[in-house]
């Protein structure tokens, strides 16, 4: 069967099977996917303590699926066919990146579902981009951007090669809230 096909700009990908706890394929978001996917999102932002409410601005835009998988590519992680995570990629200039230079992929909104967390999707996500990445010309590294006290997340990009770019480091637009950059050097 071949991975459905893909809606918005997309960078090239083929399905990657990655072994965790169970298996795991992490492919392109399809139509089909975007409520589980808002759902997703939605869930573990509220569970980690990012907002309080969903109704938050924020929140609303990162739950309109179809629009994001219409301006970047969106991934979803499946296991035992049902979507348990997501991650939106972009490059320098796409509407989805915050941080990215000219020769990183930058990824955001790693989500997974809070009721599987802990079982290797996340790290199936990050290993998936890892290696899409280095197939891409011209992507010398990978980045991102967390939050200052994701000290769960920060221990999943490090042991997975990420370092602390303190200097990269920045402010949510009209707040205190400070963001914290990781790279990976492919």
């Amino acid at each position: 069967m071949s991975p459905p096909e893909a809606t918005g700009p997309q960078l090239p990908v083929e399905r990657m099977m990655i072994t965790t706890h169970s298996p795991v394929t992490v492919r392109p978001v399809s139509p089909a996917d975007y409520d589980d996917v808002a759902r997703i999102t939605r869930d573990s932002y509220l569970a980690a303590g990012h907002f309080d409410d969903a109704e938050h601005p924020y929140m609303i835009r990162i739950q309109q699926v179809a629009d994001r998988a219409a301006a970047a590519p969106v991934w979803a992680a499946e296991r035992d066919g049902k979507v348990v995570g997501s991650v939106t990629l972009a490059v320098a200039g796409d509407p989805y990146a915050d941080i990215a230079r000219g020769d990183e992929l930058e990824f955001r909104m790693l989500v997974v579902d809070p009721a599987v967390q802990r079982g290797g999707i996340g790290r199936a996500l990050v290993q998936a981009i890892i290696a899409h990445a280095r197939t891409l010309n011209g992507i010398n590294g990978i980045s991102l951007t967390t939050g200052q006290n994701w000290h769960s997340a920060h221990a999943l990009y490090e042991s997975t090669g990420f370092v602390r770019v303190p200097e990269r480091d920045w402010l949510v637009p009209e707040t205190e809230i400070k963001l914290l950059v990781y790279r990976l050097d492919l």
